[in-house]
């Protein structure tokens, strides 16, 4: 599919690009075409080739058939260095100073301006730095240390260095992802400073109403081939989708009706001093809870206790009637609690573990004796739950960093499923994953809540609590502040409670 482009060149291209790793093809015959002032899309489920489309860009991957062209030259990148020195900057998702320096030295690390008998001129690093933040339109110190800067600040941090190399590509993979509402808006206005200043922009989101709110062309790649390159201009968000899974995705939020039962989590007046304050509510079998709320208001914090990976300073929790010892993860498990946390790489996975020792790591005690793990035990407990969840892997052995963020938020959810649980706490259980795995992951969600299994499901996407949630509880500032029931739940109603303007 083709629609009329620029008639300037490009200024980096890809033109029938192929890749293999084994025998896994990435690419597949990839083109892709980079026009000055203009910030253009990538899209496509995750494993559909986008990483490796970056690193090729990027010089950290050399195609296996195919060119990368330059100002419409051919050009052979042997490795980032070379891919930087022609104007070619990525910016991750997580990006990586040293903390213990300042802003400016990260920025000018290795290449600063000397004085006579080779002194590092501070003044002229200092200065340089300051002059990149005013061609940014941003206010930061170039004295601050790295150390304690937020994931966004970070981010600009990297964007400056860029500039600095006089980069005319910049490549920014995911880097919304950890970012608040109003650092999401400050990075559009930096990214479209950089635009109307020359630079041509290509940028991986998720979240597709940020690449409609961004960009003016999108590439949508699917299993590693290229499907079409066309401009935003109307296309609707229903077509990119269908581009990027191949078929109609008829329902995101495959909420099933169900039948409620006895209360399997009840949670009275808890309270943790500064973070929240007389918490209370019941998530009963077969139900699906939606707990929401802006960032900072306290529901993660709520689940951690509820859990008993943090203490709380007063209220219970009971599950099934029982009541919960605080602070005692390992009890709050054999009552039938499990927690799937919000940041799947730091606390719901070991990423240096393989996929099999990830899931069976909840199951210690089911699947060893006299402390010996029984690794045929604990290897059909993983394939079991791999084969339900459809987890995309070579094999069970493999890192389980090794597999895309859908896949690794299915091991998380298999590592908990296979404890049985009785009540389910998910928190952000789609954020980072495409929209097919979305669809995947809310359709287990209700199943679950269809064999009554109670769910909590934490959320900062306000269209999968209205589309998935039978009662939206919300959260202010470390309050309840509203409970809806699912007619009653509109986005109005509960940006209301979520901001305080609720009774």
């Amino acid at each position: 599919m083709t629609h009329p482009e620029p008639e300037t060149a490009p200024v980096l291209a890809l033109e029938g690009v192929s890749k293999s790793f084994g025998a896994v093809r990435a690419l597949r015959g990839v083109s892709l075409r980079l026009y000055a002032g203009e910030a253009h899309a990538l899209a496509g489920e995750n494993g559909a080739g986008k990483s490796t489309l970056i690193k090729a860009l990027a010089g950290v991957h050399r195609p296996d058939t195919g060119t990368v062209l330059l100002d419409g030259a051919p050009v052979d990148f042997h490795g980032p260095a070379d891919a930087r020195d022609a104007g070619v900057a990525v910016i991750y998702q997580e990006p990586t100073l040293f903390p213990d320096l300042s802003i400016a030295e990260n920025i000018f690390m290795g290449r600063q301006p000397r004085r006579s008998l080779g002194r590092v001129d501070h003044r002229a690093v200092k200065e340089a730095t300051a002059d990149l933040f005013a061609r940014l339109g941003v206010a930061l110190d170039p004295d601050q240390p790295a150390r304690g800067l937020s994931i966004a600040d970070q981010q600009l941090v990297e964007i400056a260095k860029a500039l600095s190399f006089d980069a005319r590509v910049l490549i920014m993979d995911e880097p919304t992802a950890a970012l608040t509402g109003s650092e999401v808006a400050r990075l559009f206005g930096v990214v479209r400073t950089l635009r109307e200043q020359g630079a041509a922009v290509l940028f991986i989101s998720h979240r597709l109403e940020e690449i409609f709110e961004l960009c003016q062309r999108v590439t949508t790649l699917r299993d590693g081939a290229w499907v079409a390159s066309e401009p935003l201009d109307g296309l609707t968000e229903d077509d990119l989708v269908r581009r990027m899974v191949g078929r109609d995705l008829d329902e995101l939020y495959p909420k099933q009706d169900t039948q409620t039962g006895e209360v399997a989590l009840k949670v009275s007046r808890l309270t943790r001093e500064g973070i929240f304050t007389d918490v209370s509510f019941e998530v009963r079998r077969g139900e699906i809870v939606g707990l929401a709320g802006l960032v900072g208001a306290g529901r993660s914090e709520v689940a951690r206790a509820v859990f008993g990976v943090d203490r709380f300073d007063g209220g219970e929790v009971e599950v099934l009637g029982n009541r919960l010892k605080p602070g005692a993860p390992s009890l709050a498990m054999h009552a039938g609690l499990a927690l799937v946390p919000e940041d799947r790489r730091a606390q719901g996975l070991v990423m240096d573990m393989s996929i099999e020792r990830n899931i069976g790591l909840t199951g210690f005690s089911d699947t060893s004796r006299a402390g010996l793990m029984n690794r045929k035990a604990e290897r059909s407990r993983s394939l079991d739950w791999s084969v339900k969840l459809q987890v995309k892997y070579a094999r069970l052995a493999d890192v389980v960093g090794t597999l895309s963020g859908g896949n690794q938020q299915k091991v998380v959810l298999a590592k908990w499923l296979a404890t049985g649980p009785q009540v389910l706490i998910v928190d952000e259980p789609t954020r980072g994953i495409d929209v097919g795995t979305k669809a995947e992951v809310h359709r287990l969600l209700s199943s679950l809540a269809a064999e009554g299994v109670a769910v909590l499901m934490i959320s900062s996407d306000l269209p999968e609590i209205l589309g998935m949630a039978d009662r939206v509880l919300v959260m202010h500032e470390g309050r309840l502040t509203a409970e809806l029931t699912r007619t009653e739940a509109t986005e109005e109603s509960v940006m209301a409670a979520a901001t305080g303007r609720a009774a």
